[in-house]
């Protein structure tokens, strides 16, 4: 499990991590009415920035949460972080809730002030030599999986069954579709072809994953925005979980049958090296 640093952000104040406070009277707390990022940082420097920052304003335009810093005041929020943690290799969590007000109240009130909090976390190395499996489970989630929410109960109750089978996640399944994973997107690859889910609202923007296609494509892979049965997933060459801080999983095993070899595959192999490459 990746252990917190020692310094955190909270409404602009940077102090130890141990020192932050919020409201028991919080939305976030009481609500789940809040939105999150997570920023991997490698070598002291923010991978994908920009992109990180946009999904943000995005999730909060989304739930009505007026933006409490402008883009050059989130880089100088993440850059201060990793500086005042001694820079290296971190993820960077931020989450912006509504703020807190007098009582607890569905409907919300329009001036409140939004509350920000900022925290770093370890971000250790993964060795995918032997690649990862994965479970199915029907996806429980709500209908606006596109929102970077923190109200992630399913995702929570979907990550712990992938762990208590050995998993390192969780596919979701939406009546015959593939969505993502609980705490991931996913990639397939057929005959040296990438097929990714469109964007949609079933499924979260990934960051990650635009990064890994379009790294795919510079090689000169084709890729598709397809939806994807189940029963293609399982047949498929190779199978991809993706995100922020887990870069590119390759699945060799999804509820207990192999996928393609069993083995994590030549795409794979050469797109990890540059997704590699490209955040050193």
């Amino acid at each position: 499990m990746a252990q917190p640093l020692d310094i955190a952000s909270l409404n602009g104040e940077f102090l130890p991590l141990a020192e932050a406070r919020i409201s028991p009277l919080d939305r976030g707390f009481l609500f789940g009415d809040a939105i999150y990022e997570v920023i991997p940082v490698y070598a002291g420097v923010p991978h994908l920035l920009d992109a990180h920052i946009a999904r943000l304003e995005r999730s909060l335009a989304a739930i009505d949460i007026p933006l409490p810093h402008d883009a050059g005041a989130w880089r100088h929020l993440v850059t201060e972080l990793i500086r005042r943690n001694d820079g290296g290799a971190m993820a960077i969590y931020i989450q912006v809730s509504r703020g807190a007000e007098t009582g607890r109240d569905h409907v919300y009130a329009t001036d409140t002030r939004p509350t920000v909090f900022a925290m770093a976390t370890e971000l250790q190395p993964h060795d995918y030599s032997d690649g990862v499996s994965a479970i199915t489970l029907p996806d429980e989630r709500w209908a606006r999986c596109d929102i970077k929410a923190t109200a992630l109960l399913a995702n929570v109750l979907a990550r712990q069954k992938a762990a208590a089978a050995g998993a390192v996640d969780a596919i979701l399944i939406d009546g015959d579709e593939v969505t993502e994973g609980a705490v991931s997107s996913v990639i397939l690859v057929e005959q040296q072809t990438l097929v990714r889910r469109p964007h949609g609202n079933e499924v979260l923007p990934g960051t990650t994953t635009d990064h890994v296609i379009a790294l795919a494509r510079e090689a000169g892979y084709a890729c598709r925005e397809e939806l994807i049965p189940v029963q293609r997933m399982l047949a498929a060459d190779e199978v991809w979980l993706t995100g922020a801080t887990k870069g590119i999983a390759p699945v060799v095993r999804i509820d207990g049958s192999p996928v393609g070899t069993g083995r994590p595959g030549p795409v794979w192999t050469a797109v990890n090296r540059l997704y590699e490459a490209a955040a050193s």
